[in-house]
Order: structure tokens, then C-alpha cells, then sequence
């Protein structure tokens, strides 16, 4: 039964794909072959023959969409409230998996019945069949569902462990070449430091030599200077004599 809340819900969607296969195409081939069988029981009549393949491939078909409804109940059903679901409708999810499927399961032993013996029964079980039999079927059907869902689970996680190993191996290469960048950039600071030293050494003993000259310089200078103002003040002293 599909909400009209829940139209988006694939399970909802699959489950009314599958109720409408079961009622539209899987039990009327059922009904259909149990006629011709029971007309014609031959193994060889073509008109059985197509019936049955028929039949069978609309069998694979529903099977294929019951075992994605039960890989979706097992995914849920540890916590159905993370997906917004109450714990009836999960339980109502399930039995309806479980009677669809029995349901399965009997058209299936009845066709294998055809097959194995070309008896026709209109449908009904063999002789001394009290439904023992039906009932095992389905819970080994159910069994093999779980058991291939539990391998898909299983080979899903694998890959999703290989993709986080692959993710952590890209970091662990990401964070080694940027130990590497930055052991080089320390090597060159280091040099670039040096450096600095040696010019700043070389700097501080040129400034020391030009000091020196200067005032060297300025002492020559100073000398000179007075050296002319004495040889100034003696000519002017010529000049007052003689005028």
C-alpha cells in the first residue's frame, strides 16, 4: 500500500511495481500455465514450453525486485527512525516481502513439479503435500536473500574501505611532499640567514674604513684652511703697511 506522503519512497515505488507484476502479468502466467499443463502435461508441447519460459522469466524478474526490498529492509531496520520510519511499517514491509515471496516460492515448486514429473494438478500440490515442503521453501528462499545481501553488503564495504585506504594513502603522499617543501625552504632560509650575516659583516667594516677616511680628511681640510687664512691675513697686513 503506497502513502500518498511517501510517493518518493523508492521501496514504496518498487513495492508497487511488484504488486502490480504479481497481479497483472506473474499470476495470471501462473493460471495460464497450470491450464496448458493440464491439457497437454507433454514436456514437449511447444505451447508449454512457452509457458513455462515465460513464467520463469517473470519468476527472475519479481525475484530481482523482492531481493532490492530486502536489501532496503535490512538497511533500515537497525534504525528506522533515521529514515523517518516507525517500527510498524517496517514490519509491515517485511511481511509483505515474506508473503510475495512464499507466493513465489510455491509457483516455483510447482513449476519444477511440471518439469520433473509432466503431471498436471490445476494448480494444486502433489499428493501427501501438507505444505511442510512450501513453508522450508520459503524460509531457504528467504535465507538465500539474506545470505546475498549480506555478500553485496560485504563487498560494498570492501570497496569503501579500499577507497578510505586509497584516500589516506593520497594524504599521507600529500603531507610527505609538504614535509619535503618545507625542509628545502628551511635549508634555503638558512642560507639566505648566512648571507645576511656575511654582508652585514662586510657592511659594518666598510663603514669602519669610510669612517677612518673622513676624518682624516677633515683634519687635512682643517689644516689647510688655516694655512690659507694665515697667508690671507699677512697680505692684508702688507696692504695696510704699505698704503
Amino acid at each position: 500500500m503506497m502513502s500518498s506522503t511517501n510517493e518518493e519512497d523508492p521501496f514504496l515505488q518498487v513495492q508497487a511495481d511488484v504488486q502490480n507484476a504479481l497481479t497483472h502479468t506473474l499470476r495470471p502466467l501462473f493460471t495460464s500455465h497450470l491450464r496448458i499443463r493440464s491439457l497437454s502435461p507433454s514436456l514437449a508441447n511447444p505451447e508449454l514450453i512457452a509457458s513455462t519460459k515465460e513464467l520463469t522469466s517473470a519468476l527472475s524478474s519479481i525475484t530481482e525486485d523482492l531481493s532490492d526490498l530486502l536489501a532496503s529492509i535490512e538497511a533500515i531496520q537497525s534504525d528506522p527512525y533515521k529514515f523517518g520510519l516507525e517500527i510498524d511499517e517496517v514490519s509491515r514491509r517485511r511481511r509483505f516481502v515474506d508473503e510475495v515471496t512464499g507466493e513465489v516460492v510455491d509457483m516455483r515448486e510447482e513449476l519444477a513439479k511440471g518439469s520433473a514429473s509432466g503431471s498436471h494438478g490445476g494448480g494444486k500440490g502433489m499428493p501427501g503435500d501438507d505444505g511442510g515442503g512450501r513453508m522450508e521453501g520459503r524460509e531457504d528462499y528467504t535465507a538465500e536473500f539474506e545470505q546475498q545481501q549480506q555478500l553485496h553488503m560485504m563487498v560494498e564495504q570492501d570497496q569503501t574501505l579500499d577507497s578510505v585506504f586509497h584516500t589516506v594513502g593520497n594524504l599521507r603522499q600529500q603531507a610527505d611532499d609538504m614535509g619535503r617543501e618545507l625542509e628545502e625552504q628551511g635549508e634555503l632560509l638558512d642560507g639566505v640567514d648566512t648571507l645576511a650575516d656575511r654582508v652585514g659583516g662586510r657592511l659594518q667594516t666598510g663603514l669602519g674604513k669610510m669612517g677612518t677616511v673622513i676624518k682624516r680628511n677633515e683634519d687635512g681640510l682643517s689644516s689647510c684652511c688655516i694655512g690659507v687664512l694665515i697667508f690671507v691675513l699677512i697680505i692684508l697686513l702688507i696692504l695696510v703697511l704699505i698704503l
